[in-house]
């Protein structure tokens, strides 16, 4: 079974709240900047970021995480909440000893990292949002789909364990498998599923329009162009919420971060130098893979 390199990683007790895994990168000197990574829904802080943790190391220290409910994360019989997740990043980082750090949110991880920045303002310094969107159900069908998660929620929460497991492969696993890696695979089995379920109802809940602009802090938004799951007009939605943030364009579907990282890392490190006023000048990237002074996609 091939599994790729990943850094150290360690069960990581929050006061209060419960028990998630980390991995964690010292970066190249003390004196880095520190940067959070926020996954995805259905994924963990391994799937999505495996590909990027080498090169964002060279340059920060990096704190990854688990969310609530997905691999190794928190698990708590309370309804999840994005919210909590952003509260539990930020109690991981005051029990790392980081005061200050830049938040990188993917998908799902773009919401929790916006509550982040509102809700503990004083420790975030900067922001970069991947492939997301201030809000993800537009229409009364797209709603129904996310609400009807609910009802499976509820199912799940009532079942026994082994039909919860069964509920997994089904709905989940089986797809993955033909093309996956066994590791990956069994990173995903690792899911609570009934909080997965609850996860992807807080999604299609979720809506940041009334006070994202008002978030004081240096940001850079990531288009993925071709985004089957959010649509390149939800992000662009996004982007002029946020009319100071700086736009950079990856040419790819919404998995880019993994299916393309070769184009996606590039990217997103000269985002994170944008918002740390680090210098980007070392970073390969094309004019076609990305821009910084245009809003709209080529």
């Amino acid at each position: 079974m091939r599994v790729p390199e990943l850094p150290p990683g360690r069960e990581l007790v929050l006061p209060g709240r419960g028990t998630t895994f980390v991995r964690e990168l010292p970066g190249p000197s003390e004196d880095a900047p520190a940067v959070v990574l926020l996954h995805g829904w259905t994924a963990t802080a391994d799937l999505n970021f495996f590909p990027i943790y080498g090169p964002l190391g060279e340059h920060y220290r990096v704190v990854a995480l688990d969310h609530r409910g997905h691999g190794r994360g928190i698990r708590s019989r309370k309804p999840f909440r994005l919210a909590d997740c952003a509260d539990d990043a930020a109690c991981a980082m005051a029990e790392l000893g980081i005061d200050r750090y830049v938040v990188f949110g993917y998908s799902m991880g773009g919401p929790v990292a916006q509550l982040l920045c509102q809700r503990h303002h004083t420790h975030t310094s900067g922001l970069v949002l991947g492939a997301t969107a201030s809000n993800f159900s537009e229409g009364w069908s797209q709603r129904m789909t996310f609400l009807g998660l609910t009802g499976l929620a509820g199912l799940a929460r009532l079942t026994p364990q082994q039909v919860r497991v069964a509920l997994t492969e089904r709905l989940y696993l089986s797809k993955k498998t033909v093309l996956w890696e066994p590791w990956a695979v069994q990173e995903a089995a690792q899911h609570d599923w009934r909080m997965v379920l609850e996860a992807g109802h807080s999604l299609g809940s979720y809506d940041a329009d009334a006070w994202l602009a008002d978030l004081d802090v240096p940001t850079s938004v990531i288009l993925t162009l071709r985004d089957q799951v959010v649509p390149i007009g939800r992000q662009l939605h996004l982007l002029d919420l946020i009319d100071t943030a700086t736009a950079y364009r990856v040419d790819g579907p919404h998995d880019s971060i993994v299916s393309q990282s070769s184009d996606f890392t590039p990217v997103l490190l000269r985002a994170l130098a944008d918002v740390t006023g680090g210098d980007s000048a070392g970073f390969d990237i094309t004019e076609e893979s990305a821009s910084d002074d245009d809003r709209t996609p080529a």
